[in-house]
This record gives structure tokens, sequence and C-alpha cells, in this order.
């Protein structure tokens, strides 16, 4: 009789199993068959914008090159080929690590470029940052895992994470065995927040023997691109400290915004506005990243978090955690440099860096309005505007006999929907349940990534496939909109 091993799937950590990532779940996954068939797929199921088309910044790039290979710093032909200020700033980089980039830099990441980061911050906020309480991170999901493994000690312990949310905080939160306790958004008050919603969840929590330990905000959102107001996160700030929580700030689409009523306002500026004595009484983490913006370097795995009011004891423990890694990785390292000190005017590679960077600000916000448009003008499909992020997240009111025909094909109705859409256009988009909602209302996340002169074309083939569906599956009386 054959002895069950360790890795064997019966006995492996149940919250392994219970863990669940939509976003590369089973529409991802037959999206990679069908391509592997010979399918043309259009993958708009996950913010990655240069695998769909979007060019890297030349700056960051050549210093980079350089960093990487140093010894055409000694090349006397360097300077036809790279301009000085991109020469002078990997000179910078590389005297600050201990061995170029292939040694392992401190745990916390490169001390220079933490104080490039706080120096940001301080620009940004208008207060100043303590490099000392910023930690460089592979991306900025190794952030919040991070973070969520010091807060999480077991299934009582409670993180409050809106609803619809990112899975990187539901299947982190599982697979450390902490509960979830989800707040829902309003979809018909452009995805707002209601401080009465995130009572009534910390009751319902605290009924089944939870205790909420912290908040988590996404702002802009994801996957609902809207952004929060400076009373929104106010009555936050003031929330979280009526009911003591730590509140953690997903903010690392701040440079993603497409409109001007609503600019970024962190959440940190927000906190330390209200003065003494209310700007000490939250304790606060803030993530960031290179991977979105114009920037989009995700596969650099470059991030961070900073922390406001967290005593020196748990910053020394959370840097304990975090030596167990020994480093960050160093090109993510300086790509966050890059990111936080970009060329200035004056500089050599100013104006190419910011028509590169306008360039995609003002493509994407384009991408926006033609994306909801799109939407907005199919049948059976409500969608708000994307005013942040990349992402657009409709609602698709599907009739009953769709829901019906899901049932009998053992999918949800939202799975149902997608799995139709890719396999007739070969667009891969995330069914709104991988994110969360509302019982009986459907949606579908979708980047708005795809390049602008495609757009059209894509909005086109899921308009025809969208209303073909609908024609099949409403009944004579017709259906109308939730």
């Amino acid at each position: 009789m054959r002895m069950s091993k360790g890795l064997d799937y019966e006995l492996l950590n149940e919250n392994v199993k219970k863990c669940q990532y939509a976003v590369r779940g089973e529409l991802y996954l037959r999206a990679s068959e069908l391509q592997k068939e010979g399918k043309k797929i259009i993958f708009t199921n996950v913010g990655n914008p240069h695998a769909l088309g979007q060019k890297p910044l030349t700056f960051p790039r050549q210093v980079v090159a350089l960093c990487q290979a140093p010894f055409l710093l000694d090349d006397p032909n360097v300077g036809l080929v790279f301009p000085a200020d991109t020469i002078a700033r990997a000179k910078h980089y590389l005297s600050l690590t201990s061995g170029g980039l292939g040694a392992y830099s401190d745990s916390r990441g490169i001390p220079g470029v933490r104080k490039e980061i706080a120096e940001f911050i301080g620009r940004r906020d208008g207060y100043p940052s303590d490099p000392e309480l910023i930690f460089l991170t592979d991306g900025a999901s190794k952030g919040v895992m991070q973070i969520l493994n010091a807060i999480i000690g077991g299934q009582n312990d409670g993180i409050l994470v809106p609803v619809p949310q990112y899975p990187l905080y539901s299947a982190t939160i599982s697979l450390l065995g902490g509960s979830l306790v989800p707040y829902y958004l309003e979809e018909s008050a452009n995805w707002g927040l209601d401080i009465d919603n995130l009572r009534d969840a910390i009751r319902q929590a605290s009924f089944k023997g939870i205790t909420v330990r912290a908040m988590v905000i996404i702002n802009p959102g994801n996957p609902t691109g809207q952004c929060l107001s400076v009373a929104n996160l106010k009555e936050i700030v003031n929330f979280c400290i009526q009911e003591n929580l730590v509140l953690l700030a997903d903010e690392v689409y701040q440079q993603n915004i497409y409109q001007d009523e609503r600019p970024f306002i962190s959440a940190r500026k927000v906190l330390l506005d209200m003065g003494s004595p209310r700007n000490k009484e939250l304790q606060l983490v803030s993530f960031h990243t290179v991977s979105k913006g114009y920037w989009g370097e995700c596969g650099q795995r470059g991030g961070y978090f900073e922390m406001t009011n967290i005593s020196p004891k748990t910053v020394d423990e959370i840097y304990k955690i975090a030596s167990i890694a020994l480093s960050p990785n160093v090109p993510g390292q300086i790509f966050l440099g890059l990111m936080v000190n970009p060329p200035k005017p004056g500089d050599i590679s100013y104006p190419r860096f910011e028509q590169e960077s306008k360039g995609i600000l003002e493509s994407l916000r384009k991408r926006a309005r033609i994306m909801t448009d799109g939407f907005n003008g199919c049948r059976n499909v409500v969608c708000n505007f994307t005013e942040g992020a990349m992402y657009s997240f409709p609602q698709i009111c599907l009739p009953p006999k769709a829901i019906e025909a899901a049932k009998k094909a053992g999918k949800h109705p939202d799975v149902f929907y997608c799995l139709k859409l890719l396999e007739a256009t070969g667009i891969s988009t995330v069914p709104g349940s991988g994110f969360g909602q509302k019982e009986g209302v459907f949606h579908m996340r979708t980047t708005i990534l795809p390049a602008e002169e495609d757009m059209p074309a894509i909005m086109n083939s899921f308009k025809k496939f969208n209303d073909a569906f609908m024609e099949q599956y409403e009944d004579n009386r017709g259906y109308s909109r939730m």
C-alpha cells in the first residue's frame, strides 16, 4: 500500500486549496488553450501594458541597460549611443550598490533609492517622509502580502476589503488563514463608499467572532476605476481611527487619472492635513509600484510600501521578515528610483521622456472614453466611466434564459457569458464573480490597455457578440436594464 507523501494533493495545506485568483483563473486558462490552437486572443484580463503593445519609456531602459552592462560605461563610444544624463544616472545608481545589480541589497532596499522615494513622497504630499519607514519590494503585491502576514494571526482576524475587490486580497487573506470582511461599493453612486456599509460590515463580523484589524482601500479603484474624493478619504481616516484599524492604502494607479474633477490625493496627505493630534492616531501603510501608470513595467517587479505611525518595534519585526528573502530584486529598485526621480526640464532626456509619458496618458484617457461609450451602446450593458486605473467594469444584465443556460452548464452566469465572449471574439476578460459583486448582479472586468487604434474594432466585436447573445436568450417580451 502506497504511503501518502507531503506534496500529494490530499495532504496539501487547506488554505492553498481554498485560495482562488480569478485574474489567472478559468477564463485565462481557456484563452491560453485557444491561443495554442491558433486563435488570436486579446488578453484584457490583466493590467499588463507592455503585453498589449505599450512601448517602454526610453530613459529608464537606457539607464538600467547601462547598470546591467556597466562595462559599456568604459567604452569610449558610449556617449554616441547613450545621452549624457543616462550615463550620469547609471553611474549614480551603481555607486549606491555594493556590487552592481548582481549583488544583494539591504533587505529594505538600497538606502539611496529609499531616500529618493522619501523625497518624492515629500514633494507629492507636502510633508517630509522618513526613508527608514520605506521598504522596497518585488512589486506592490509582495508588500501587501508582507503586511497582511504581519497582521493576520488566524481565522478570527478580519480585513475589511472593498467589493468588487482585486483578488490579491481575497487570495492572500485565504492563504494566511484570515477572514475577508467585505464592504460593498455603490455602483449607482459611481462605485462610491458609504461609511454606514463599513459599520454594518464590522457589526456582522463581530457577530461571527471576527475582530477586524485593518481596512483596505484601492484608489484609484481596481476593478471599478473610481477615484476617491478628499471628503471620502477623510471619512475613511476618521472611521479607521474610531474603529482602531490599520489603513492599507493601495495607491498603485495614482498616475492613471482620466478626468480633472478628482485628482489623486494620497491617504497620507489627507491624514497629515488633519493636524495634531489626529494625524498621529492612524496606523497607515501605503503601496506604490512601477507596474502601472505610464511606466507599465510589470515584469520588473519594483514596488514599495511606506509606514506612517507604525511603532519602531513593529518596523523591526517587519524588517526581520523581509530579511528572510534577503533582498528585493535590484533592477526593480533602480526602476523605482527612476520613477520617483525622472528627467527634469533642462535635462537632455527630458523632451523625449515628456513626450512619451504624456502620449501614453493621453491615449489611455481616450481609450477609457471609447470603452465606456462602447459598453453603454450595447444591449443590456451599463458601465460607469473609468475615472482612473486601467479597467472598465460593466454590468451585464443577463436575461433569465441565459442564467438558466449557465446553471445547466454548471457555470456561474457571468463566467458563462465571458466564456462565450472568448470563444466568439478572442477577447479574454475576467468575470465579475472573481472580484465579488452583489447577489443577482453580473459584471466583467476588462483592461483599457489594447492599442488605441485597435479599440474601435474590439468594441465593435464585443457589441456584435453581446447583441447576438442577448437576442438568443431574451424572450419575446424583451428585457430591461437592472
